[in-house]
């Protein structure tokens, strides 16, 4: 079985993070770029740029953190909307490309690793190097995230 179920969108997910929480589901609200719905949000682009769409941003957070989300993970967002909205809810924040302020920091393994064709995200850092093994890349990893060189700042968005 899942430990947690992930649920893309903003706050009219809400109803849903909260029907699943009631039943005892825990929910990962994510918000911000969703690759599910990349297309109808005009491509891979940062999410939360500017004042309107920042305060969007902000409103969805608080109403999955309302609604009972067991954490809520940011993805190409601007760094400093990513330290407001962890300042702001009750819940975890997981920053893939959200900058340093987030409570803990994700990256999909395949990027972590350096295996992946083309063009690469401005938060993807490859691990891989200078590592002799896929171990030692991970170590790299949590250690760069333990001692808070990663995200450094050319791997987050500015506003």
């Amino acid at each position: 079985g899942a430990h947690v179920v992930k649920l893309e969108g903003g706050a009219f997910m809400a109803d849903t993070t909260e029907f699943l929480q009631q039943r005892g589901i825990p929910v990962c609200a994510h918000i911000g770029l969703t690759p599910q719905s990349v297309h109808a949000l005009g491509g891979y682009k940062v999410q939360g740029k500017g004042g309107d769409a920042a305060e969007r941003l902000l409103a969805d957070a608080r109403a999955h953190d309302a609604a009972g989300a067991a954490m809520i993970l940011m993805e190409a967002v601007p760094a400093e909307l990513g330290s407001r909205v962890s300042q702001a809810v009750a819940a975890p924040t997981i920053g893939i490309g959200a900058g340093a302020g987030c409570d803990g920091q994700v990256l999909v393994m395949h990027d972590m690793l350096g295996v992946y064709p083309g063009k690469t995200a401005r938060f993807v850092k490859n691990f891989m190097d200078g590592q002799s093994s896929v171990q030692a890349a991970v170590e790299a990893y949590v250690r760069a995230v333990k001692e808070q060189t990663f995200p450094a700042a050319e791997h987050t968005f500015s506003a």
